[in-house]
């Protein structure tokens, strides 16, 4: 396994570490376990896409990943501590293979040691610590780990603690907490991590160790113990009696990745992904329990819940300006039922720039779905993305629409078979996708028959939570020049996982990737549109790209295929107008300014500690975000705001004129969406002018 290295070290140094005694360890490895990282190493090596050695490169790396994912923040190892873990940085390639894990077991006591020592010091000491803090003081802290090295020694790791612990309290006094419920808030917080501490056994360990090796193939690979077994669905999905939502783990935060179409919390409408939950409770009255610091899993046992129950969510909003801003939902848990994932469409009256509009028939397409019962039963009306898509077509037509707009913004994907099918609705024939296994061999997927297709015009529309499957579809679209792409970049997972039993638990590993008939991949970069949109969603939080050790982009073979139009030459020339229009839209306007402000609250890596100057820093965001709305509110003619307290905001319907029973307000406007459709008109009329121009003159 591991080349280039003198023999003689590579002994010594194994010999050491295989020699290692458990006598002494709290938490110990079983046989069961040792089969399992044999079994676990070989799978990797031999399935995975990437086709990495677990070799002293990778031995090196796992080791730094390991010890990140234990304390990536810096706040419990010393510089000491990170030093005697070298012993074990080129030999962990021998030792896994053969079922020693004496180094992930010797590195975890010595880490839960430090953990315990230092959630016991900061509940014994935090009422004394509180009562002297200064909040007047002018200091800073880092809140971006990545500014910190390894304290030197405990003095400094203790001057570490002393100012993480004023800031969150800080932060608890800015979020207007009771004075006399600041310590009693954290002291819960640190002894609720402390009872969990002490509860970690074999599994928790091992798992932690083995995702240390599994996510450098990449973020997709990951090892599941037995208990993770019970609850697995891919990506922690909620949506089974849950609020539908795919969680992740940030530093001591639960993040919102994305939610789950029409599921309860995409339809409550306040849960947003990159939010991150910092407290749950159950009912409307139950208690907040905090759960920072807390394992992903067990803040998933919490926010499940039987269907008809409610649970609410304390959350720190994404575009927040700091992290004492915090947002309380409630959410009334239920499942994803099939039909409310079903695209559905409407018409859209676009202004044709002559006082006249053009109609533009909208589909949205939450997900890629289809009732697979269903279909093995026979039954000749079973749903799928496809069959209804295709009736939806058929209506829009009979509305008189010229052309269409397909919104597949945050459509997280589903069945590549849907997805292929959906294409065929808009090509006459053709492959759709090239599938390359870990073997090289490249499997090619499509629409095999020549049959009648929409050729009217087309317009995609994506975002930055537009995945897989929707990234398969918008992709071939592009690449047959069918239509024109729009939106933000997508997500670009373009990855393919298969489950393989272990003899204690399962791996999910990566074993294929998308390629479009392009031969581009859409892992990584994803699909970029022609004409690009403001992000909502900033990069370096959601998306492929965001994640550690993501597979590259790359390219294979492309395919020979049919181009339905050469769009091309229209791309600028609609760019230019999409420009010229967006420039004067109070709305559009609105939402780059908002996209702008967010941006620059994510670029904090370092705080004040002085309470005054933290206000003021809150007050002038608060005048920013203030500033921006006024900004669109006086272009639109309405009276700006005084602050957002102002009895001026009030809801569109007020009590005079509520809605009548049983009828919904109306939308506010989906400025995206109608941009989309200017496009579409904005093409449909360069092609009728173009048609005009060169069309034969009448004799």
């Amino acid at each position: 396994m591991s080349a280039n290295r003198p023999w003689l070290r590579t002994g010594l140094a194994l010999a050491t570490l295989l020699a290692t005694a458990p006598v002494a360890a709290k938490i110990w490895y079983t046989d069961s376990q040792s089969e399992t990282a044999a079994e676990l190493v070989e799978q990797l090596e031999e399935r995975h896409y990437a086709k990495l050695e677990y070799d002293d490169e990778l031995s090196s790396s796992h080791l730094d990943n390991y010890i990140e994912s234990l304390d990536g923040g810096k706040m419990f190892f010393t510089r000491a501590d990170i030093e005697s873990f070298e012993q074990y940085r080129y030999v962990m390639d021998e030792a896994l293979p053969r079922g020693r894990l004496d180094a992930g077991f010797e590195i975890f006591n010595r880490f839960e040691d430090r953990l315990t020592t230092r959630l016991e010091q900061v509940v014994e000491t935090l009422p004394a610590l509180y009562a002297a803090m200064d909040f007047s003081r002018d200091e800073t802290y880092a809140v971006d780990p990545e500014l910190r090295d390894w304290a030197g020694d405990d003095a400094a790791l203790d001057e570490r603690w002393r100012k993480h612990l004023k800031n969150q309290a800080l932060s608890l006094r800015l979020a207007d907490k009771d004075e006399d419920d600041i310590v009693d808030t954290l002291l819960k917080r640190y002894r609720t991590q402390l009872t969990r501490v002490r509860q970690y056994n074999a599994q928790d360990v091992f798992q932690l160790y083995a995702n240390a090796l599994t996510e450098l193939y990449d973020p997709h690979t990951n090892y599941f113990s037995p208990r993770r077994k019970e609850n697995f669905d891919i990506n922690m999905s909620l949506s089974l009696e849950g609020i539908g939502a795919v969680l992740q783990l940030e530093d001591e935060y639960t993040k919102v990745s994305r939610l789950v179409a029409a599921g309860p919390a995409d339809k409550q409408g306040e849960l947003k992904p990159a939010d991150r939950i910092i407290g749950v409770g159950q009912g409307d009255s139950g208690p907040m329990v905090d759960v920072i610091g807390w394992r992903l899993d067990e803040v998933v046992d919490l926010i499940r819940g039987p269907k008809g129950t409610t649970v609410r969510l304390n959350v720190i909003p994404a575009d927040a300006a700091s992290t004492e801003v915090h947002k309380e939902i409630q959410i009334v848990r239920n499942t994803v039922k099939l039909e409310e994932q079903s695209a559905h469409s409407r018409v859209l009256e676009v202004p044709a720039g002559d006082d006249s509009t053009i109609k533009v028939g909208v589909i949205d397409i939450p997900a890629f779905y289809i009732d697979f019962e269903a279909m093995r039963r026979g039954d000749d009306d079973y749903k799928s993305t496809t069959r209804d898509v295709r009736r939806l077509l058929d209506e829009l037509e009979s509305e008189g629409v010229e052309g269409i707009v397909v919104d597949l913004r945050n459509n997280g994907g589903g069945s590549l078979q849907e997805a292929n099918e959906l294409t065929g609705l808009f090509i006459e024939y053709g492959p759709t996708v090239q599938i390359r296994h870990s073997s090289r061999r490249v499997w090619r997927d499509g629409k095999r028959m020549r049959t009648a297709y929409y050729d009217g015009p087309l317009v995609v529309l994506i975002n930055r939570l537009s995945a897989s499957a929707s990234e398969i579809f918008a992709g071939a679209i592009q690449d047959y020049e069918r239509g024109i792409i729009v939106g933000d970049r997508s997500f670009g997972k373009g990855t393919v996982q298969t489950l393989v039993p272990l003899t204690e638990g399962q791996l999910k590993i990566t074993e294929s990737k998308f390629y479009r008939i392009s031969g581009d991949s859409t892992q990584h970069r994803g699909v970029v549109p022609d004409i690009t949109f403001p992000s909502l969603y900033d990069p370096e939080d959601i998306g492929e790209s965001s994640l550690e050790h993501a597979l590259s982009w790359d390219q294979i073979n492309p395919v020979r295929h049919r181009r339905y139009g050469d769009l091309d030459p229209l791309i600028p020339e609609l760019s230019a107008l999409f420009q010229e229009r967006s420039a004067s839209d109070p709305d559009f306007n609105f939402l780059v300014d908002r996209v702008a402000l967010a941006d620059e609250n994510d670029d904090i890596q370092v705080v004040s500690l002085n309470e005054e100057t933290r206000r003021a820093e809150r007050e002038a965001r608060e005048a920013r975000a203030l500033a921006i709305e006024n900004k669109r509110r006086q272009a639109l003619g309405e009276e700006p705001l005084a602050s957002f307290d102002d009895e001026a905001v009030e809801d569109e319907v007020g009590e005079d004129e509520a809605a009548p029973d049983g009828e919904e307000e109306e939308d506010e406007a989906d400025v995206l969406l109608s941009e989309a459709g200017n496009i579409l008109v904005d093409a449909l009329l360069m092609r009728k002018q173009a048609y005009a121009i060169h069309s034969p003159e009448e004799e």
